[in-house]
């Protein structure tokens, strides 16, 4: 069944089901049938006998004896066919009986039992005796006091006929029946897998890169509902992992580029130059552009990691106080290259959300970084943390240069840089902050900081329940 249709398989299951069932049961009742129609007919013979006993007994037995020498022979047909005839056939000539005295001699019988020799059979028992063509079942009767014996049969042929009509009665609608009932099933399946033919017709007409939603209409069947919306959140995800996966791509093959150029003719320039202090220089130079591309790629790669949902692994619990003292532990060798101060509010105890840790370290690392990328020398960054209601609150304030209030909804699209900034920042750092916060249902803002000068971002989280 492979390489059958869904359809098909359906069909034949079924079929085969109805077959496996309806078959065995029509053979049983058949067979109970037959059983319960040999039952009766064999007591329509003893019935027949003890008829037979009654008239004898009401003619009597010595009136009989006297006419043993005539053997009373009833006749099997009539003159009259048309009386004891049933659909063209005639019935006499298939039941008979017989009438024996003591010393085997037939006294009365009917033409077509009367060539039947007698057997000795003990009295209320059934026998089977052929005589030329036919067979006949015969039921034996004994007067023990009249020293009567009388039996009477009816040809098998008779009852093969009965059998041969129950066998028709029983089978020949069930074979009848289930090519027909095929037919319906086959009808009652095709309209039942309807939605799948329109859900495959919905699928072929998609546009490739769409996130359209595929919806079969209101008469979808309930149990399709789930199929669609898991179908519906699968090509969702999966056409947003293909953009991401371009938006990665494209985003690499831009940043790169130019350092990875500026580091070849750095180093073209050390091998082309006759002059230690140039080639030192290049050099310099070079290694300068390999740091920036280092960190670059740190970006990206961080970048790509949150959008792809690597960090949203099992959530844990998260101490924001703790996880931001390691955060500036980490930052030290650039805040004391960029001879920046740090100042770090946090309450007494612990602010503890439900996160995941390398994404809030990540949220957390940027902040600062980009603060401390783009304060003047001998410039002021304040750290807060702290708790407000039901939620947790992170605060990076800076007194550089800042961001117009018109521009700061664009800041977090990527590779968006502020004016007159005095980093060396490549317009992620935001872009990292922000998909970090989606994360964990937060909020992130850009406001003015309270001394007039520079920035001041609040994102705003849930504590844990």
């Amino acid at each position: 069944m492979r390489s059958l249709s869904l359809r098909s398989r359906l069909l034949l299951l079924i079929i085969g089901v109805l077959a496996a069932v309806l078959l065995p049961l029509g053979i049983l009742s058949a067979q109970r049938t037959l059983e319960e129609v040999d039952e009766l007919s064999d007591g329509r013979l003893a019935q027949s006998a003890r008829t037979l006993e009654v008239l004898v007994n009401r003619i009597g037995v010595e009136q009989l004896r006297e006419q043993r020498t005539a053997r009373l022979l009833v006749p099997s047909s009539t003159n009259h066919p048309d009386e004891l005839t049933v659909q063209g056939r005639t019935y006499e000539s298939e039941v008979g009986f017989q009438v024996f005295d003591r010393d085997g001699t037939l006294l009365m019988a009917t033409e077509n039992l009367a060539a039947v020799p007698r057997t000795h059979v003990p009295d209320g028992r059934y026998e089977d005796v052929t005589q030329g063509r036919y067979t006949w079942r015969v039921f034996t009767l004994i007067m023990e006091e009249q020293g009567i014996t009388i039996r009477a049969g009816e040809r098998y042929d008779s009852r093969h006929e009965i059998t041969h009509a129950l066998w028709l009665e029983h089978g020949l609608p069930t074979l009848l029946g289930l090519p027909l009932l095929a037919l319906l099933v086959g009808w009652a399946i095709r309209r039942g897998l309807g939605p799948l033919e329109d859900l495959a017709r919905a699928l072929a007409r998609r546009e490739p890169g769409s996130r359209a939603s595929v919806h079969l209409g209101g008469d979808a069947p309930e149990e399709l509902k789930p199929v669609m919306s898991a179908l519906n959140d699968q090509i969702f995800r999966l056409e947003s992992a293909l953009e991401r996966e371009r938006r990665f791509s494209a985003d690499v093959a831009h940043e790169l580029r130019t350092p990875l150029a500026s580091t070849m003719i750095n180093l073209e320039n050390a091998l082309a130059s006759a002059r230690p202090d140039e080639a030192h220089a290049a050099l310099n130079a070079a290694r300068d552009c390999l740091v920036s591309l280092a960190r670059r790629t740190e970006q990206l790669l961080a970048l790509a990691r949150l959008e792809a949902g690597a960090a949203s692994g099992p959530r844990a619990r998260v101490n924001l106080a703790s996880l931001a003292l390691d955060v500036v532990e980490e930052l030290a060798p650039v805040i004391a290259r960029g001879n920046v101060e740090l100042s770090i509010d946090r309450p007494e105890g612990e602010v503890v959300v439900e996160g995941y840790p390398v994404a809030l370290g990540v949220l957390l690392r940027n902040l600062l970084d980009n603060a401390f990328r783009h304060v003047p020398p001998g410039g002021h960054v304040a750290l807060l943390i702290d708790r407000r209601g039901p939620h947790a609150e992170i605060e990076v304030v800076d007194d550089g240069p800042g961001i117009p209030a018109e521009r700061r909804a664009g800041m977090f699209g990527r590779f968006q840089r502020g004016v007159d900034t005095h980093g060396d920042g490549y317009g992620l750092g935001l872009s990292i902050v922000q998909r970090a916060a989606e994360l964990h249902g937060a909020s992130v803002e850009l406001l003015d900081s309270e001394g007039g000068r520079g920035l001041r971002v609040v994102v705003i989280l849930p504590l844990q329940a």
